[in-house]
C-alpha cells in the first residue's frame, strides 16, 4: 500500500490535514490485513530545535547533524513498516526535494506507490500561527495562562530559515508525483474530495502497478558459465526477428517464442510513430547489455538463461518503444 509524504511551511497546517487523512483512510479500509500508520516528529519524539541552524557553529551548518538524525529517525521508522499491506502517512516538514526522492525510491523498491500531499498557505499566515503559539509559551512562562498539549513553536529565526529553504513540489518530477494540494481556506467537503481522488490514484482501481528499476533487479548466473555469450546471442536473436517480421507500415506487434515451446509467446509492441530501423535496435540492444552485463558471477535469485533474458530484453524493448512515443 502506498507511501502518502506531506510537506508544506512550518505551521501550515500539516498535522492537522494529515489527522483529517488518517481519519479519512480508517472508514476506507475496510480489509483487517490492511494497516495505516501515522509518523510524524510528535510521534517520534523530535524536537523543532533539531532544525535550527542558529544553535549550531556557522562551519558545520551545511551538515547540521541534529537535523540527519532526525531524518535518519523518520526514514527508519518508515521502513520499518511500508509494504503492500501498510498505508503509512509520513507528516513533517519533508522541504528538501532530495530527501522526498529519497522516500519515493524506497518506496519503489518496495514495489508500492507513493504520493505527495502539499498543504498550501501563504507565508503570512503561517508565520501569524507560530507567532500565537510563541506568544502562548511566552505567556505559560509568565505564569499568566496554564501550560497546554499544544503543538510546539519555531523559534522565530528557526522559522524563517526553514521558510526560505523550502522546495516546493514539482509534479513534473517523478519523485513528487501523483501530487495534491490543500489550502489554509479548503473546508472539509474539499478536503474529502481532495482524499478521495488521492484513495483512487493510489489504492483504488486506477493504481498502477510499481516496477523496481531494471538496473537494481536482482540478476543471477547462467548455468554454463558462458553468461556474455547467451546475452549477446539471445538479444541479438530478438532484434533480427523484429527487423525480419514487422511490416512496412509502422507500428503492430511481433511474437518472440520462448525455448519453452509450453510458455505463451512473448509480445513486441512496435512504435506507431516510425519504422524501426537496425542501429535504432542496436542502441537499444546495447543499452540493455550495459545494464546486465553484472550478471557475471552473482549467485541466481532469479536464473538469467535464454528464456529470461528474452523475457527482459522484450520488456525494456517495450518500455522503451512507449517512452519514445
Amino acid at each position: 500500500m502506498p507511501l502518502i509524504i506531506v510537506t508544506g511551511f512550518p505551521t501550515s497546517g500539516k498535522s492537522t490535514r494529515a489527522k483529517q487523512l488518517y481519519d479519512y483512510l480508517s472508514t476506507r479500509i475496510t480489509d483487517s490485513k490492511h494497516r495505516l500508520h501515522l509518523i510524524s516528529d510528535d510521534s517520534l519524539s523530535i524536537s523543532r530545535a533539531v532544525y535550527d541552524l542558529a544553535a549550531v557553529p556557522a562551519h558545520t551548518r551545511s551538515a547540521n547533524a541534529s537535523e540527519k538524525d532526525a531524518r535518519a529517525s523518520l526514514y527508519g521508522a518508515v521502513k520499518r513498516v511500508l509494504s503492500d499491506k501498510d498505508i503509512v502517512i509520513l507528516d513533517g516538514l519533508n522541504y528538501i526535494k532530495g530527501w522526498r526522492y529519497q522516500l519515493h525510491c524506497e518506496a519503489k523498491a518496495m514495489r508500492t506507490p507513493s504520493c505527495i500531499l502539499q498543504i498550501g498557505c501563504t507565508p503570512d499566515r503561517a508565520k501569524e500561527v507560530n507567532q500565537a503559539r510563541l506568544n502562548t509559551r511566552a505567556a505559560v512562562e509568565r505564569g499568566g495562562i496554564e501550560a497546554t498539549d499544544g503543538p510546539e513553536p519555531y523559534e522565530q529565526g528557526n522559522w524563517d530559515n526553514l521558510v526560505f529553504r523550502y522546495e516546493e513540489p514539482n509534479p513534473m518530477t517523478r519523485w513528487d508525483s501523483p501530487l495534491f494540494t490543500l489550502i489554509w481556506e479548503d473546508d472539509e467537503a474539499q478536503a474529502t474530495k481532495t482524499f478521495e481522488a488521492l484513495w483512487d490514484t493510489i489504492a483504488g482501481d486506477g493504481r498502477k502497478v510499481v516496477k523496481p528499476n531494471q538496473s537494481t533487479e536482482p540478476r543471477g548466473r547462467e548455468a554454463s558459465g558462458d553468461y556474455l555469450y547467451i546475452l549477446d546471442r539471445e538479444t541479438q536473436y530478438i532484434v533480427k526477428r523484429i527487423l525480419d517480421q514487422q511490416g512496412d507500415e509502422a507500428g503492430g506487434e511481433v511474437k518472440i517464442p520462448l525455448t519453452n515451446s509450453t510458455q505463451e509467446d512473448l509480445i513486441v509492441n512496435l512504435p506507431t510513430l516510425k519504422k524501426l530501423s537496425l542501429p535504432g535496435l542496436q542502441r537499444h540492444r546495447r543499452a540493455f547489455m550495459g545494464l546486465n552485463r553484472g550478471g557475471i558471477g552473482l549467485e541466481a535469485v532469479g536464473n538469467m538463461a535464454a528464456d529470461r533474458i528474452r523475457s527482459l530484453f522484450v520488456r525494456y524493448l517495450n518500455d522503451a518503444f512507449e517512452n519514445e512515443e
